[in-house]
């Protein structure tokens, strides 16, 4: 069983990464983020990366952080911290894309353990690999090697042509029993999730959206995700000393909740003044 979940965590979809060229300059260089994928009991974070980005192995360790530390269990002199697996896909190929990345951690008596998984390049991979191999999780990450054409509203009839073959492959899947309900939609939901951001709003969004049925919606595993990233924000803000204005604060600008759910959730996992 897999369960696809937007990792809400992350601030948006994108951010704009300011990089030193050759020549000294500033270049913003964007990337696209996020997902946790669970398998059976394995979490695997996946990051997409549209360009390089020298950042990315230090930006993968406050990520995988910051989800151990939801599913972490501790007691008095002791806490097990299970980080996830993960790996980068990028959408395109350099001359300085890595194969692997590697975050090495060094402790105070000299041990060194290396944290490092092969990297994905989606040019490798062509749509019919994709589906021939079940490789769920990068179906909505595809759609992003159109970027430029679906953002400067060009010529997007091979995007088309490409989201209509993975919708009538994962419907055809899911009636076979490969894909569940929930999968099914979750993953129909992340495509469009990926395609607002890239169209911000130009004509093509209703057009491509449309294609994989209905508009970007939250789904149960978003959901679920929402409530355990509100309950980690409210827990750590109390053990750091927030009022409970900040502590909302953080719920809508870090998750992204409205006042009236962040009050919700500060209600329901907040402690009660004695």
């Amino acid at each position: 069983m897999i369960v696809i979940i937007l990792n809400i965590f992350m601030q948006g979809l994108t951010q704009a990464n300011e990089n030193e060229t050759g020549d000294g300059s500033k270049a913003i260089e964007e990337q696209i983020s996020d997902f946790l994928i669970k398998i059976e009991n394995e979490i695997y974070l996946l990051e997409c990366q549209s360009y390089d980005d020298g950042s990315m192995a230090i930006r993968i360790a406050e990520y995988a952080f910051i989800v151990a530390r939801q599913f972490a269990s501790w007691d008095i002199g002791h806490a097990t911290i299970p980080m996830p697996r993960f790996s980068i896909i990028y959408v395109k190929r350099t001359k300085r894309t890595p194969k692997t990345t590697t975050i090495t951690f060094t402790f105070p008596d000299g041990r060194t353990v290396d944290y490092k998984s092969d990297n994905v390049i989606l040019e490798d991979f062509t749509k019919e690999k994709v589906v021939e191999k079940r490789l769920f999780p990068y179906i909505p990450f595809y759609i992003a090697r159109y970027e430029n054409e679906i953002s400067s509203e060009g010529n997007i009839e091979n995007v088309i042509e490409e989201l209509t073959y993975f919708r009538e492959e994962m419907i055809r899947l899911h009636q076979a029993g490969e894909l569940s309900d929930d999968e099914l939609i979750d993953l129909k939901g992340f495509v469009n999730t990926i395609i607002t951001h890239i169209t911000n709003g130009n004509k093509n969004e209703e057009r491509l959206v449309n294609i994989m049925g209905g508009t970007v919606i939250e789904t149960e595993s978003e959901r679920l995700m929402c409530m355990g990233a509100a309950k980690m924000v409210v827990e750590l803000g109390q053990e750091y000393g927030l009022d409970d204005e900040m502590i909302l604060k953080q719920m809508q600008e870090k998750i992204g909740l409205s006042l009236e759910k962040a009050k919700f959730y500060l209600g329901q996992y907040g402690r009660q003044p004695v």
